[in-house]
């Protein structure tokens, strides 16, 4: 089977070298197509490719017209809203993602956006600490595990709420867990973000929620920016001269806090979660692992679409 990686953001060398052991030992080719510029490349290349990998590359309608043999598409790494799984499933492609692989590089990522933002990006103003905080997860995930172990070492006390979470799994971590969405922005200074941008969840950080959050409130946002209502977050802003956002991504309105919120918030400067060197070995070598397994025993663990 002819493998393609398809990266316009290439791997790393060593987890290129990793991806090639795993496919070489199963018997299948890989072709790499990195740095690309184009969308015609993907698709002259992908034409002939049985298995895709990819990272935040789109798989469109487009591509998968022009890939008639592609059986499997795997994007490494958690989010797959790259992914059209409607094309997928139409196109009788298994989609999959590798969650788990960089959940630990996105948790480390939020305490490093909070702990800039506590000590006044570092610029010799006075700051403040974690210890003795209260930080709230919203969604209790990989990520959101890592982001609990995190804070305990940090002191914090920690809360989580997520609807498909039962209460006993939360408090199995020791971490408090609430009851409802409302209980958990109003127990907590600093908002930890974890779940995908879907139909529920798209907008869903509302002003209803924000304004609950205690003095000095942080809402930290690694997971879509989608998720959050930008014109809620905007209104707060003019209310609260106490609030905080610090996103990996950067918001629509990034102009707007540029102009009038200086110094209140931290915006990379393109989605950083994964992007470390672990991450990036972990996840890609997972994808390869999940498209052999998939060709040798039909297996669909992490299948994604319908």
């Amino acid at each position: 089977m002819k493998i393609l990686v398809a990266t316009e953001k290439a791997f790393a060398p060593v987890a290129i070298k990793l991806i090639r052991e795993v496919t070489d030992a199963a018997g299948h080719e890989l072709v790499l197509l990195e740095n690309y510029k184009n969308v015609s490349e993907l698709l002259a290349v992908a034409a002939d490719a049985d298995a895709m990998i990819v990272r935040s590359d789109l798989v469109t309608a487009e591509v998968l017209d022009a890939a008639k043999k592609l059986k499997i598409v795997v994007r490494a790494g958690a989010g797959y809203d790259n992914l059209d799984l409607a094309a997928c499933t139409a196109h009788n492609v298994v989609a999959m993602n590798t969650p788990g692989q960089n959940s630990n590089a996105v948790a480390e990522l939020a305490f490093e956006m909070m702990l800039f933002q506590a000590r006044s990006g570092f610029s010799g103003k006075s700051g403040s600490e974690l210890r003795g905080k209260t930080i709230g997860i919203h969604a209790f995930g990989n990520v959101g595990k890592y982001v609990a172990d995190i804070a305990k070492g940090f002191g914090m006390k920690v809360y989580a709420f997520d609807p498909f979470v039962s209460a006993e799994e939360i408090a199995k971590n020791g971490v408090t867990p609430c009851a409802t969405v409302e209980e958990l922005y109003t127990a907590s200074q600093y908002i930890s973000l974890h779940m995908p941008a879907n139909d529920k969840t798209k907008k869903s950080i509302g002003y209803d929620l924000l304004k609950k959050m205690p003095e000095n409130a942080v809402l930290v946002n690694t997971a879509r920016k989608e998720v959050i209502n930008e014109e809620a977050l905007l209104k707060i802003y003019e209310e609260r001269k106490d609030f905080a956002y610090l996103s990996d991504v950067e918001p629509d309105c990034k102009a707007i806090f540029e102009e009038k919120y200086k110094g209140k918030f931290i915006f990379t400067a393109k989605k950083m979660g994964a992007q470390t060197e672990e991450a990036n070995i972990n996840s890609g070598v997972a994808a390869a692992r999940q498209i052999a397994d998939y060709f040798a025993t039909g297996s669909e663990k992490f299948k994604v679409n319908k």
